[in-house]
């Protein structure tokens, strides 16, 4: 099993209630056991334009699928709950899911790169996964307190 971190993000329709389910379908997939979720937080958008806030938070999952794998199931969960991607476009959405850490790999890979490019950078991430564990290893980046305590 490996220990991964989720990203957890709505900005429209009950977005505590589409939150909750969403990890609950995640429990349910094969593979995957929801450890942990964090407090959700209402946050402002971060570069993507005049929207509604975003409710977000972060759950700790063991999983016994590869990083692809998971991803995968991840864009399934947002897809039954009514998110459409298009490309290069940050709308509002009613579910985003990330893939945040895969325990201590570092992967780039068409569609995945893992940790998440941005997450040494957002407070909204930063803040849920010091809450799940403080200690936690940000590959190549440290530990996710001292890059909390660097953003502004």
């Amino acid at each position: 099993m490996t220990r991964a971190y989720v990203g957890l993000g709505a900005n429209l329709g009950d977005r505590e209630r589409t939150l909750r389910e969403a990890v609950d379908a995640l429990g349910d997939e094969e593979g995957i056991e929801v450890v942990a979720v964090s407090t959700l937080r209402e946050t402002d958008p971060v570069g993507v334009g005049e929207q509604p806030p975003f409710l977000n938070g972060a759950a700790a999952i063991d999983t016994a699928l590869e990083a692809g794998e998971l991803l995968d199931r991840l864009l399934a969960v947002e897809q039954h709950f009514g998110r459409v991607r298009v490309p290069g476009e940050h709308a509002p959405r009613t579910l985003d899911l990330d893939l945040l850490l895969y325990g201590d790999k570092r992967i780039e890979e068409p569609g995945l790169t893992v940790p998440h490019p941005r997450l040494h950078e957002r407070r909204f991430v930063l803040e849920p996964l010091a809450e799940l564990d403080p200690g936690l290893i940000v590959p190549g980046r440290g530990t996710v307190e001292s890059l909390l305590s660097g953003v502004h």
